[in-house]
C-alpha cells in the first residue's frame, strides 16, 4: 500500500528536495505541495493525503492553525500530521502537538530517518524524539501561561500498570524499551499503551504524552507522580 503525502513548506527549495527524497521510496508518492497553510488545508482535503509534512512558520496560514484545522476535521480523521521545524526545540510544536499532529522532526533529520518518520504515523504511532519530549513539552507544558487545568482524576480510569506505561510514554520510550524497564513482553508493552489511548480517548501516542504532562503525572523535573 503506498503512502500518500502533501508537503506544506514556504520555501520552494524544499518542498523539491523533500518530494525528491519520498518519491525515491517505493511505498511512498506525493500528492501535493503547498507554500502556506491555508493550501495545506485545502490539498489536504482534496488529494487524500495520509500524511502531511508541515512546516511551522508560513505565511497567511501558519502550520499551527493548519494543523489545527485539519485534526479537527471529522473528515479528515485518517489524516497524521507531521511537524518539520527549524529547530526541534520550537516554541509553536507543543501547540501543534496537543492540537492533532501526530509528532515532529527538525529538518536536519537524515533522509532515511524522515521516510520512517512518515511510515511511523501513517499507521498511527506517534514520532517523538526523547529530546524533544523531555525538552519541548515538559518546558512549555509546565509554563505558568501554558499550563492547561487538566485534572489528574482523568487517570482514574486507568489501571497502575497502564499509568505507569503511560509515564514511561511520556519520557519518550518505544514499546521495547518499556518493555524491558518493566520486564514483559513487546506486545504486553503495545496493549497497556493501546488500553490506556483507548480509555483516555487519545487518537495516538503523543497526545498521551500530552495528558500525562497535563493531568500532572509527569512533570519537567523529577519522577513520574505516586
Amino acid at each position: 500500500m503506498t503512502i500518500r503525502v502533501l508537503i506544506a513548506d514556504d520555501q520552494a527549495l524544499i518542498r523539491a528536495g523533500f518530494r525528491a527524497l519520498i518519491d525515491s521510496a517505493p511505498d511512498l508518492e506525493v500528492v501535493g505541495e503547498a507554500s502556506d497553510g491555508r493550501r495545506a488545508v485545502e490539498l489536504a482535503r482534496n488529494a487524500r493525503a495520509d500524511v502531511v509534512l508541515m512546516d511551522v512558520r508560513m505565511p497567511d496560514l501558519d502550520g499551527l492553525a493548519a494543523t489545527r484545522l485539519i485534526c479537527g476535521d471529522e473528515n479528515l480523521a485518517g489524516v497524521r500530521v507531521l511537524i518539520l521545524t527549524t529547530f526541534e526545540l520550537d516554541e509553536y510544536v507543543f501547540e501543534a502537538l496537543r492540537a492533532g499532529a501526530s509528532g515532529f522532526l527538525g529538518k536536519g533529520v537524515e533522509p532515511g530517518d524522515l521516510l520512517d518518520a512518515i511510515r511511523t504515523v501513517a499507521v498511527g504511532d506517534a514520532l517523538l524524539s526523547p529530546k524533544a519530549t523531555k525538552g519541548l513539552i515538559a518546558r512549555f507544558l509546565t509554563a505558568p501561561e501554558t499550563s492547561p487545568g487538566t485534572s489528574p482524576g482523568q487517570l482514574e480510569i486507568l489501571t497502575a500498570r497502564e499509568r505507569e506505561v503511560l509515564a514511561l510514554v511520556a519520557t519518550g520510550l518505544s514499546n521495547s524499551e518499556i518493555a524491558d524497564q518493566l520486564v514483559v513482553s513487546p506486545l504486553t508493552a503495545k496493549t497497556h499503551v493501546n488500553r490506556a489511548m483507548m480509555k483516555l480517548g487519545a487518537r495516538d501516542r503523543a497526545q498521551l504524552v500530552v495528558v500525562a504532562y497535563q493531568t500532572g503525572l509527569v512533570r519537567a523535573a523529577g519522577p513520574p507522580s505516586q
